[in-house]
């Protein structure tokens, strides 16, 4: 099993081995930087130059199969990694921003992504956020009737210039992790097109709303196959045409499919890729890119996880019933879906000595441990390692969405600060500061602190 210290090439050639051997040298300068130590013992750290690759991939593999002028939209699912200058840093590469929240696209407006790269999914968007999203001009999928009832009113009321679609779940079944499966019979999101009624209605919304002009689904994510995914694009893709084709005009113009490509955990290796993904749709669904539809991407883990890493400081190293066990500053803190399923969220961990080195020496099976006080909270579990040990650190790897900007308060652990990192040029690493780490005042003040005598005041009748 490949523990993240291997230099082994990917897809794209070397890239994936140039990628773990500018992790290495970003942990051991962090140490020697000052960024992780005894008084700092765990961060963040995201590959700047990684990221760019990312975007770029994903850009040359969709031109590749796309006809050429076909207008396409990349919009990062800001959920996956919700830090400003990271939608700062995609948005310079191209990538757009799909939004799911009031606080996701203010995120997004704070890294001045425009309201023309900007996609609104949410399956419970309020009056409030269909009105701000509709004067802006973001693009809004509507996730079922009761919603686009409400963006009838607010049509009629102002006009805009916001491009609005339907979500639809072709309900083409689940992938490997049951609470990520979006397009099963039963599944929030979406009109369910099998259901009785649901198509034809679909239909007539359309014929009756002439400035509907997209139509969005999403069957991806972590544990899906790409021939399931591009079984749901396939079934959209069909629905567009039908629409088409029964009210006489070519009113959808643009296809928005989603992102949710997995992402390998088991090696450095990147694996699908974005051109895997693009292949296997050109040939299952070629009028998709025949220029006759403008189309819109939401990839997110997949642009992040394998260029982020958790790094935390061995505080204590001990043993129990005769298997060692490092104690860490990482845990259910940062790593909670790990944590809780540790079956479907599996991480792989590397070995760093206490100035920052890949540590050498023979396997031992140990369990790496993290702060919170629960038995369960292990980032890992009889993992082979070289033996972690006092002043040591523990990195998890491919840590780079959905978990250190994810933080869980258990025990009101602080949130680790992140540093994004590139090579400067002359051997070394530069580091730019992405997010502080918080501080125990600020966790006073976001736990009431400010109100401390609050309940105090409310009086039980009866007593004194």
């Amino acid at each position: 099993m490949d523990k993240g210290n291997s230099s082994a090439g990917g897809p794209g050639g070397d890239t994936d081995g140039e990628r773990a051997v500018r992790r290495d040298e970003a942990v051991r300068a962090a140490v020697e930087q000052g960024l992780l130590g005894p008084g700092s013992p765990i961060v963040g750290l995201l590959d700047v130059t990684g990221i760019r690759e990312s975007a770029a991939a994903l850009r040359a593999a969709f031109d590749e199969v796309t006809a050429p002028g076909t207008p396409v939209l990349h919009a990062f699912a800001v959920k996956a990694t919700p830090l400003v200058p990271v939608l700062r840093l995609l948005r310079e590469e191209g990538i757009g921003a799909e939004v799911a929240s009031p606080g996701e696209l203010a995120l997004a407006r704070a890294a001045g992504l425009p309201p023309g790269r900007t996609v609104l999914d949410s399956p419970a968007k309020t009056p409030a956020e269909l009105r701000e999203a509709l004067a802006l001009g973001i693009a809004v999928n509507a996730d079922n009737p009761q919603e686009l009832d409400r963006i009838d009113g607010l049509m009629r009321s102002a006009a805009s210039r916001s491009p609005i679609g339907i979500r639809v779940n072709p309900q083409v079944g689940a992938g490997a992790i049951e609470a990520l499966s979006t397009a099963t019979a039963t599944s929030k999101f979406g009109v369910a097109l099998r259901d009785e009624g649901a198509r034809e209605w679909v239909v007539r919304a359309y014929a009756e709303r002439p400035w509907l002009s997209r139509l969005h689904a999403h069957t991806g994510s972590q544990g899906v196959p790409l021939s399931l995914m591009a079984e749901g694009v396939a079934a959209t893709y069909a629905l567009a045409e039908e629409i088409n084709r029964r009210i006489g005009r070519p009113q959808i113009d643009t296809i928005d499919i989603g992102g949710g490509l997995p992402v390998n955990f088991a090696s450095d290796v990147t694996t699908p890729t974005y051109a895997d993904y693009a292949r296997v749709l050109k040939e299952s669904v070629p009028g998709l890119f025949d220029g006759r539809y403008g189309l819109v991407t939401e990839f997110g883990r997949s642009l992040l996880a394998k260029h982020g890493t958790v790094v935390a400081r061995v505080e204590y190293a001990k043993s129990a019933g005769g298997r060692p066990v490092a104690v860490t500053h990482a845990g259910v803190q940062v790593a909670t879906r790990t944590v809780y399923a540790p079956g479907a969220w599996p991480l792989r961990i590397a070995a760093y000595d206490g100035k920052g080195r890949p540590k050498e020496g023979p396997e031992v099976v140990q369990d790496v441990a993290g702060p919170a006080c629960f038995a369960g909270d292990l980032l890992a579990q009889a993992y082979p390692l070289p033996l972690l040990e006092q002043g040591d650190y523990a990195a998890a790897l491919d840590t780079g969405a959905y978990y250190f900007a994810h933080h869980y308060a258990y025990n009101s652990l602080t949130r680790p600060g992140i540093y994004g990192f590139a090579p400067d040029g002359a051997g070394g690493t530069d580091f730019a500061t992405v997010r502080e780490t918080q501080t125990v005042e600020e966790i006073v003040a976001e736990s009431g602190g400010a109100h401390a005598a609050a309940l105090t005041t409310l009086r039980t009748p009866g007593r004194r």
